[in-house]
């Protein structure tokens, strides 16, 4: 098949676009107090029972329109800058950020238990005990995504599934925890020009594990869902591109003695995929009050290594929201195994939920 490049704002490279200001936004003293005085109008309600009616933002609509449409139709990233966090309990961050997430989309579940809202932390030692760990092929340790993404440890390139992320900063870590993002469009027109063999490998099924997320779930006939399932890592629909992406899936499910092993390009274009979003990717760095949005279908994201010092306050905490935009793109045919809906403007993405 012949592939062309995509075109359009985002398609960037992270060296022109790091000291570009048209994905930042900053919350002015107006916009706080209205902010605050949402979070008032909702103190006895538990966060996750927050409602858009219930959290009134009156004069917040122009700009949460403005991220929304350059987050589907302009470079993809966003940060907004100010969002009050000095001082404030973390049922109470959670109250206004979850308000807030309402009025730009909706959030869906980031786990099989109905968590709507993720506190991104080391949680420690257990983690893989908690969320997600096996034994790999040489006998070592292999946690989940889930599991990886609450270590101290670095996150390479990956997307989530969800139109949306976004990551609320409330504190930063002593040392490291650098976000790192690169356009998806950019990588996907840099393999075209220098491997267009593997870029068709890209748009070819790689299995992908549910390890972590619904692998154990039962549908509603009491049958076990299918715990690997076969995804393209790049797609077009409509013009519009999309990919959906995290080694660690793929890794988990070549484990698996059923599944189909990736061919040698395929796994030549996994490397030459990785080594691209490095070279093309800049990092952004989070203080408290910052929040990141990214649109997955066009950013790929990861984060360095941190060190906590909890003794001066310095232990890395940031809240994550998933939202699926009312004003999303058309999927390709085949992703309903995934994101379930494909068509534009629909409810999608995030992890099914346990049925007894």
């Amino acid at each position: 098949m012949t592939r062309t490049p995509l075109t359009g704002p985002s398609v960037w490279q992270g060296k022109d676009i790091k000291d570009d200001t048209r994905w930042i936004r900053q919350l002015t003293p107006q916009g706080v107090a209205e902010l605050e005085a949402a979070l008032e109008a909702v103190k006895d309600m538990p966060w996750s029972a927050i409602t858009r009616e219930a959290f009134p933002l009156p004069t917040l609509g122009g700009l949460l329109n403005d991220i929304a449409d350059e987050l589907e139709s302009g470079c993809g990233i966003m940060k907004l800058k100010g969002f009050p966090v000095a001082n404030r309990s973390e049922d109470d961050l959670r109250r206004m950020y979850f308000g807030l997430g309402t009025h730009l989309g909706r959030p869906v579940f980031q786990n099989r238990s109905g968590e709507l809202m993720r506190a991104i932390r080391d949680e420690g030692a257990h983690v893989g005990r908690t969320y997600g760990e096996t034994k790999d092929q040489k006998g070592g340790t292999f946690l989940s995504s889930y599991a990886r993404t609450l270590t101290n440890g670095g996150l390479r390139f990956h997307t989530d599934r969800t139109d949306v992320v976004g990551l609320l900063c409330v504190r930063q870590a002593r040392a490291g925890g650098i976000s790192t993002l690169a356009s998806t469009p950019a990588i996907h027109n840099a393999i075209l020009a220098k491997r267009p063999d593997l870029l068709d490998a890209l748009f070819t099924d790689y299995w992908r594990s549910r390890f972590g997320e619904e692998g154990t779930v039962k549908d509603g006939q009491g049958t076990r869902l299918e715990t690997a399932y076969p995804l393209p890592i790049f797609g077009v629909r409509d013009g519009k591109f999309t990919s959906h992406y995290s080694l660690t899936f793929i890794e988990a499910a070549q484990m698996a003695p059923d599944v189909p092993k990736l061919t040698a390009a395929q796994k030549e274009a996994i490397e030459m995929l990785m080594a691209t979003a490095q070279e093309l990717c800049f990092e952004m760095t989070l203080e408290p009050g910052d929040l990141q949005l990214i649109n997955s279908h066009v950013t790929y994201h990861g984060r360095t290594p941190f060190e906590d010092d909890a003794t001066t306050g310095r232990d890395r905490l940031l809240l994550r929201l998933w939202l699926s935009m009312p004003n999303n793109r058309a999927l390709p045919e085949g992703h309903e195994i995934l994101w379930r809906s494909i068509d534009a403007g629909k409810v999608r993405g995030g992890i099914a939920q346990a049925t007894v």
